[in-house]
């Protein structure tokens, strides 16, 4: 479903919270918020968040690994930890045992290491295999973080490369190498439990995770909901091993095109930008890394944290004020 169709399906929900409910739902009916947030007591706040989606690798364990870090991604996005989850899942009623207890199993696994417990959830049988979680997590109410939160001078940075979309269109067509899925597959496995620790650490003010409306709409959103103005550096996004040149080729799934006709209006690029660039910018990303407005002044050590645990992370970008064009503008530069 894209933004402007997931719009008109939430807009009708707002008037139909319970108004002893409504004052402590934090978030979860603009359809921008990553999952909803409902204040408890002075203490918590409830993270809950679902996902699933079709396979985007063949191999089962791996896709149910991705599904669980993809649907547990939310939790981190909005402060939180997840403690608990169900599976979601469809099956073909032709789909093999083993095969079914491989993607359950993948899940589970990364559920766990997530410190998070899978109790059940629900199957049901469909021609075309699906599988994810809804994730339960808790947060203090101090550490929630929103996309709201930006404010100008902010430095952005991302924590994992991109350009799992394009790679997973390339193996689906069996003309990706080898090499190049298992670099996507590792960074659609990789949890950001920890990217997001570091950020808070570094006073995190906004946060947002890079998944299916690419880099461009996720970005678009905390400039939308904080009310401010982007400049991203194109040359400093980083980009997954293989990722430009299989783009380039022609691999973009049908979700570009539509992120790219919704999102473009709002992004001026730099004239040296080539259309090679352009395609790749709007590409959908699975289980991405996470977008946050950090303050300037401790963005850069905070980068450091991230690269020395491993994270392909990036300073991509400032936070501006908010003029009278596009919201972002993006250029050549590396920053």
């Amino acid at each position: 479903m894209g933004p402007e169709a997931l719009a008109q399906v939430l807009r009708p929900l707002a008037g139909l919270v319970p108004k002893e409910r409504a004052s402590s739902l934090l978030a979860g009916l603009d359809e921008g918020d990553d999952a909803a947030v409902y204040r408890v007591d002075d203490t918590r706040c409830i993270i809950f968040t679902a996902d699933f989606f079709t396979p985007v690798v063949d191999d089962p364990y791996d896709f149910g690994a991705i599904a669980a870090a993809n649907a547990l991604s939310d939790v981190y996005a909005t402060g939180g930890e997840p403690i608990l989850a169900l599976n979601l899942a469809a099956f073909p009623p032709d789909l093999g045992a083993e095969a079914v207890a491989e993607i359950i199993r993948g899940g589970a696994e990364k559920a766990a290491e997530a410190g998070c417990a899978v109790a059940g959830g629900h199957t049901i049988l469909d021609p075309e295999p699906k599988f994810g979680m809804a994730v339960v997590g808790f947060a203090h109410p101090d550490s929630v973080l929103l996309k709201s939160g930006a404010v100008p001078g902010d430095a952005l940075v991302l924590t994992k490369a991109l350009g799992t979309g394009a790679i997973t269109t390339a193996a689906k067509n069996e003309a990706c190498p080898s090499d190049v899925l298992a670099g996507a597959i590792a960074s659609m496995k990789r949890l950001n439990r920890d990217a997001l620790r570091a950020l808070v650490r570094h006073g995190a003010r906004a946060c947002t995770d890079v998944t299916g409306f690419s880099f461009a709409g996720h970005a678009l959103e905390l400039a939308d909901k904080g009310g401010v103005g982007l400049r991203v550096f194109a040359g400093a996004l980083p980009y997954l091993e293989g990722a430009a040149e299989l783009a380039a080729s022609g691999f973009l799934p049908g979700g570009a095109h539509r992120n790219r006709a919704f999102y473009a209006p709002s992004v001026a690029f730099a004239a040296g930008l080539d259309e090679a660039f352009r395609g790749l910018f709007f590409v959908p990303e699975t289980s991405g890394g996470l977008l946050a407005a950090v303050p300037s002044g401790r963005a850069e050590a905070c980068l450091d944290e991230l690269r020395s645990a491993g994270h392909a992370a990036a300073i991509v970008g400032t936070v501006t004020e908010r003029g009278e064009g596009p919201a972002m503008v993006v250029e050549a530069a590396e920053g």
